[in-house]
């Protein structure tokens, strides 16, 4: 960004907190922070960004909402959570420079808003891709973990008051980790499993060495790398471009045995083939935190299947995650109002 400005008033589009607003005005004084608390739809639970459903405006309290957002140079958040109601302010309002996305996978919510190409021009969209990185790292660990030490086993003989021979776990100090998508998300995985003393290996596209990554593997070489590795950790967001990368051809070559978690999104996995690998013991055991379709429908097998582990996409909800991504809103306003480069930026050809 080569231009500079003085001020820059920003509306906070989704529920934050009075004590957040006020930081973000002291991280960042030329930051006016607009907000109107009344207008907001109450949050069930931390980081609960859109707010209760079955909150509804008035008329006249919509038209006070719209009017607050569609005064903004920049938006904390997309309005309610609603790629709709996105598309609507920004045809709205042409003085619109800047709008973060509370959520790290924020693309897919502007790609679904159907902006046209001068508006995707117009408008820098940036996401809180990275927030989320250390507990979602946390969860990794914990699916690995779960199935190098055989946890399913473990509850079933609990449960069926069994007591085996001694059987040997596997060492995550042992075992070569595959971390597909070296992001923040990523990255913040390979350091954790370096910490263990696990040799970590994980996809790139620009080939730039990550701390604690002892092989930078392409990501066209994705199938020939799982045949030598003991876990898969998948980090990558839902594009075009990933979805189902983890299919067939993957788990048809991925090594017997393996042990896989799963933080991205879902559609980067196609279940269908998961399944199969689960069934027949190419994969041992799977950590899943994201799935294809959420709420994950009641008829889906990886409810029930013995190998599986089933998170309600909720490994990165934080009582922090507020505070960090209106931290995250502050430094980014002062690189927007300094000319500089903002973090996060989504790419608005692959909507990532």
């Amino acid at each position: 960004m080569a231009d500079t400005q003085d001020r820059l008033r920003a509306v906070a589009a989704v529920p934050l907190a009075e004590d957040l607003c006020r930081l973000i005005e002291e991280l960042e004084p030329r930051v006016e922070m607009v907000r109107d608390h009344s207008l907001m739809r109450p949050m069930r639970g931390p980081a609960d960004w859109s707010g209760d459903p079955d909150h509804v405006r008035t008329p006249e309290q919509q038209a006070a909402f719209d009017a607050m957002v569609d005064s903004a140079d920049a938006l904390f958040g997309i309005p309610d959570v609603d790629p709709a109601a996105l598309a609507r302010t920004v045809a709205a309002n042409p003085r619109l420079r800047w709008v973060m996305t509370t959520a790290a996978g924020g693309g897919s919510q502007v790609k679904a808003a159907g902006l046209d190409r001068a508006d995707l021009d117009r408008i820098v969209f940036t996401t809180s891709a990275g927030v989320h990185g250390g507990p979602l790292a946390e969860f990794a660990v914990f699916g690995i973990l779960a199935g190098a030490k055989g946890l399913p086993r473990l509850l079933d003989d609990q449960r069926a008051r069994t007591w085996p021979e001694r059987w040997e776990m596997r060492q995550i100090d042992e075992m070569t980790v595959l971390v597909v998508g070296l992001g923040g998300i990523g990255a913040e995985c390979a350091r954790r499993f370096h910490a263990l003393g696990a040799r970590v290996w994980g996809t790139t596209r620009s080939g730039e060495p990550v701390e604690g990554v002892d092989r930078l593997v392409p990501l066209d070489e994705l199938v020939d790398a799982v045949r030598e590795v003991d876990a898969v950790v998948v980090t990558l967001p839902g594009t075009d471009q990933t979805h189902h990368l983890v299919g067939a051809e993957v788990f048809d070559a991925i090594k017997p045995g393996a042990v896989l978690a799963s933080v991205g999104r879902g559609t980067v996995i196609d279940e269908s083939a998961l399944l199969a690998a689960l069934d027949d013991g190419r994969v041992s055991f799977a950590a899943l935190d994201v799935f294809e379709v959420e709420p994950l429908p009641q008829d889906s097998a990886l409810w029930t299947h013995p190998r599986v582990l089933v998170s309600p996409h909720t490994a990165a909800l934080s009582s922090k995650e507020e505070e960090r991504i209106a931290r995250r809103f502050a430094e980014n306003a002062a690189r927007l109002l300094d000319g500089l480069p903002l973090r996060s930026v989504v790419d608005t050809v692959e909507f990532y």
